[in-house]
């Protein structure tokens, strides 16, 4: 895999969506769509959750509007799903929100030699190299939500919570309440 550029790179605030693609290859700008990396979107006990078991729910916030790369949504997703499976043996529902329709793209830059002087020039709005997928999140929108059985189970959630902010691009805030099915 290529390494990935910085968050800062994408986390253009206003961005327009690009999530088309052509169906006649040889005409369109985006050749490939790079796959999505996350693999599940529910983990834990869906059924017990719609028959209103798990009583206890926290949801993370975005607080402004942000890109979050699928990267980031996978890697939030393997750290909390691992962490509750290993300490609440399934007792739990787990949610991600936001699916990554946007493509990203990267403008190739060479910096040593002449090269970089050759190919850099004459190209003011080069349309760049598919690279990665994020999700559009706008403020208020809800990233994950956990619902658990009992209050040990929801202080571990929202300390998980805690450290996967760290890996989100954006600022957010866990709102707790009560699941009402």
């Amino acid at each position: 895999m290529a390494s990935l550029r910085k968050g800062v790179a994408y986390s253009k605030r206003k961005v327009v969506p690009y999530t088309r693609k052509s169906k006649k290859k040889s005409k369109s700008y985006v050749k490939t769509v790079p796959p999505v990396t996350i693999i599940k979107y529910t983990m834990g006990k869906e059924r017990l959750y719609e028959e209103g078991k798990f009583p206890y729910e926290l949801t993370l916030i975005s607080t402004e509007k942000v890109q979050i790369r699928d990267s980031a949504l996978e890697s939030c997703r393997q750290l909390i799903n691992k962490r509750m499976d290993k300490n609440f043996n399934g007792q739990y529902f787990f949610k991600i929100f936001p699916y990554p329709h946007h493509i990203q793209r990267e403008n190739k830059m060479y910096s040593g030699g002449s090269k970089g002087e050759r190919v850099n020039t004459g190209m003011q709005l080069s349309f760049g190299k598919t690279t990665d997928r994020a999700a559009i999140v706008k403020q208020g929108d809800p990233l994950f939500l956990i619902a658990t059985q009992n209050k040990k189970a929801e202080q571990m959630a929202r300390k998980l919570f805690h450290i996967v902010k760290s890996k989100l691009p954006c600022k957010t805030k866990i709102v707790s309440g009560e699941n009402n099915r």
